[in-house]
């Protein structure tokens, strides 16, 4: 039922108004073409039952970002019936829909990409691609912009933390329900292609506001596009045409080296291709990449060697609670024999020593457990620049989460594999730390019968810091201000991401670990350059 404006209470005239708002916000982004105006409006009028559109005399406020007129027409929709529940789940099903109506097709966009990179060069293309997916909210910057975030100065430079607040969680209810449902037969995952324009689900996030790039890599078809989560600037996804699993080879290093020729201003890299070692998404082949300096690309090398059968390049040792090897070159191609080189003797390098074992079990049940996870960049001068950072996925009985990986004593901080982005020195912490850090902030800042409770009480909200927290006690006392404590929070909260990090290495930062590494680099061929 569409409804007149002789009959129209303050709620639709506040939704009317918003839809204005919006196709007028579209306009001025350049989401779409003044041409596009009447269509666009229309789409949004009957999606919301509306005969006719806002008639008002008063020139609606202009939006400096889409969500305010996004939550006006969403509260709305609710109460007129078009979802069934308030929550965060069916109301970003919404989001999604509305702001697809208010987006140009996968085609225009491409072209306007195509025609940026050709007349101005592919810098000025993803910049008008990254703003274009923050401006249909795609990238809902207004919870990205929740996240925490702080730097932590450490032996190895400054280290990036984020407690990341941006996906949102679901309800009990939702959850429940999504476990009702069958497994995903389309899309697959959420990497793959079909998902642009997908209407989603209670299991599925809606892409209907979502632009891929096609690329070539390898002779291969692959896209590109933006996280929605961003966890640093132009955080981008690089997936495969098809779904297909993350396999890593001499292809995805050429893969890799290719991507930095077109997109020379970003970094690319891979999460490894076996489980704990590897990141959340093994069952569809991609990378991530996007322009941000990481701790671990300013982390200086503590020795330099070359190999007399690839010229012009150089394997270094770079100082990093992981084990690192920085392959630096001009020839791209050269640069590529080096890494699968490493690549392919670390697959079968063990030093039982060092307690580096590359496979275990025999014959038929041999599993390998060494990998790497290779990051791409191109430096100032042009050449060529990729760090292997070799890992190793076997768990034991003392460790049976991983022996490279976060060891128990720090799942109260962060219990997750160590994937691509952590190993680059930012470490993506679970939501939960908001509040739980704040409290013990709290502890320290004197808060004697919230302290006196976790003691006492084994079910407490912060039971699982709670010998972490006794231990901070017992180091700095409980008399600081609430911004010390917090400060001081943050400051152990890193130290403990940099030991994890240090858990994920597979030769430690002893003198012993040292000198097991430079025994591999020697096994390779290689020589110190003097």
């Amino acid at each position: 039922m569409t409804v007149s404006a002789t009959a129209r209470t303050t709620e639709q005239t506040k939704a009317l108004t918003a839809i204005e708002q919006l196709v007028r916000f579209a306009l001025e982004r350049g989401l779409i073409e003044s041409v596009d105006e009447d269509y666009a409006r229309n789409l949004l009028l009957e999606m919301f039952g509306f005969s006719e559109p806002y008639l008002g005399e008063e020139e609606p406020e202009q939006l400096e970002g889409p969500q305010p007129a996004l939550d006006i027409l969403i509260d709305y929709a609710f109460g007129i019936g078009l979802f069934p529940e308030n929550t965060d789940t069916y109301r970003d099903l919404l989001n999604a829909k509305i702001m697809g109506n208010l987006l140009a097709r996968p085609s225009e966009m491409l072209r306007e990409f195509n025609r940026l990179a050709h007349a101005h060069g592919i810098e000025a293309a993803t910049n008008r691609f990254y703003q274009l997916s923050i401006d249909s909210n795609y990238i809902r910057m207004d919870r990205v912009s929740k996240n925490v975030y702080w730097e932590h100065e450490s032996e190895y430079g400054v280290i990036e933390i984020t407690i990341n607040l941006s996906k949102p969680e679901k309800s009990p209810k939702e959850i429940a329900m999504a476990k009702l449902l069958p497994p995903p037969v389309y899309p697959k995952c959420l990497l793959c292609r079909e998902n642009v324009g997908y209407a989603g689900r209670v299991n599925h996030p809606a892409r209907q506001n979502l632009r891929t790039i096609p690329l070539t890599l390898n002779g291969e078809p692959w896209f590109f596009q933006y996280s929605p989560y961003v966890y640093y600037n132009e955080h981008c996804i690089v997936f495969h045409h098809d779904h297909v699993p993350m396999k890593l080879t001499k292809d995805t290093l050429r893969r890799l080296l290719e991507f930095v020729d077109v997109y020379p201003h970003y970094f690319i890299g891979s999460n490894a291709d076996l489980p704990i070692v590897g990141g959340s998404i093994l069952t569809h082949d991609h990378f991530q990449g996007g322009r941000h300096t990481f701790p671990i690309q300013t982390a200086p090398k503590e020795a330099v060697f070359s190999h007399p059968d690839y010229a012009g390049t150089t394997a270094s040792i770079v100082k990093w609670p992981m084990s690192v090897l920085r392959l630096t070159g001009t020839d791209k191609e050269i640069l590529l024999e080096l890494a699968n080189k490493i690549y392919e003797d670390w697959k079968q390098y063990s030093d039982p020593d060092a307690d580096i074992l590359a496979f275990s079990g025999e014959g038929a049940n041999k599993v390998p457990h060494n990998t790497v996870t290779p990051i791409a960049h191109r430096t100032p001068d042009g050449s060529y620049e990729m760090d292997l950072v070799l890992r190793n996925n076997r768990t034991s009985e003392e460790y049976p989460a991983g022996i490279f990986h976060p060891h128990e004593e720090m799942h109260h901080i962060k219990k997750e594999n160590i994937g691509l982005i952590e190993v680059m020195g930012l470490a993506i912490l679970p939501g939960r730390l908001k509040e739980e850090l704040d409290l013990a902030a709290d502890i320290l800042a004197g808060d004697t019968e919230l302290y006196d409770t976790l003691v006492r009480q084994e079910n407490h909200s912060l039971a699982q810091h709670k010998p972490w927290i006794m231990e901070l006690v017992a180091k700095y006392g409980r008399s600081r201000s609430k911004e010390k404590a917090w400060k001081l929070v943050q400051s152990e909260v890193g130290s403990i991401f940099v030991e994890i990090l240090g858990h994920a290495g597979v030769y430690k930062r002893t003198e012993a670990g040292q000198e097991a590494f430079r025994r591999f680099v020697s096994h390779l061929g290689c020589r110190p350059v003097e």
